[in-house]
């Protein structure tokens, strides 16, 4: 149910959320498509590295995708630092509305990658500890965002559309495979409604704070 839910809300995410804001941001279209395959193709070539250097140590407890959430999520929470910081640079009210309506749609996504940690095998407390470390690159990106706004903006488009393809990636050929195995082992529902629930709330998160 954890990979499921993981899937659901990931894939929604990336191509209701991520990817519009990532085109949305400037005249940066062909560059955020090519950030999207670069995301894509990185990890591809980064879990490529894990596996061997897993196997290569016999660490059998390890599950490849856990340093791929991590990374993903770090530069996508990150960017949400860069964007609350330039809303309190325009307007204190305008930061804390941001503050809030990132909080509220960040919340599935915190979920599903906590349950996905939890997933892989990592103890609960583990698992929290690195989803709350990772959280805390939003501060970076705050700082970053208030001192160097200009700069930072700019890399904003093409960070969005590599965390987007990141996320397409894990969800489409680590999460929805272990989907399809469950399913052929007759465990038809134990991951088919959590990955339709992930994308319903993710979708209906997204709408309500549009």
């Amino acid at each position: 149910s954890f990979v499921g839910f993981a899937a659901g809300v990931l894939l929604t995410s990336s191509f209701i959320d991520i990817i519009p804001e990532a085109l949305e941001a400037g005249n940066y279209e062909e560059y955020v498509y090519l950030s999207i395959f670069g995301g894509i193709v990185l990890f591809f070539l980064l879990e490529r590295f894990m596996i061997w250097s897993h196997h290569h140590h016999d660490h059998k407890n390890i599950h490849s995708t856990t340093p791929l959430i991590l990374i993903g999520d770090s530069i996508h929470n990150a960017i949400d630092g860069v964007a609350i910081a330039a809303s309190f640079l325009a307007n204190p009210i305008l930061g804390w509305q941001t503050t809030l309506a990132v909080m509220a749609h960040e919340a599935p996504h915190e979920i599903s990658d906590l349950a996905l940690l939890i997933g892989n095998k990592l103890p609960p407390k583990k698992a929290l500890g690195f989803n709350f470390i990772s959280g805390l690159t939003a501060i970076i990106g705050g700082i970053a965002g208030y001192y160097f706004l200009d700069i930072s903006e700019a890399f904003i488009p093409i960070l969005l559309g590599f965390a987007g393809g990141m996320f397409i990636y894990i969800a489409c050929t680590d999460l929805i495979p272990e989907m399809h195995e469950d399913f052929a082992k007759n465990k038809r529902w134990s991951q088919t409604i959590p990955f339709v629930l992930g994308i319903a709330i993710a979708f209906i998160s997204r709408m309500l704070l549009e």
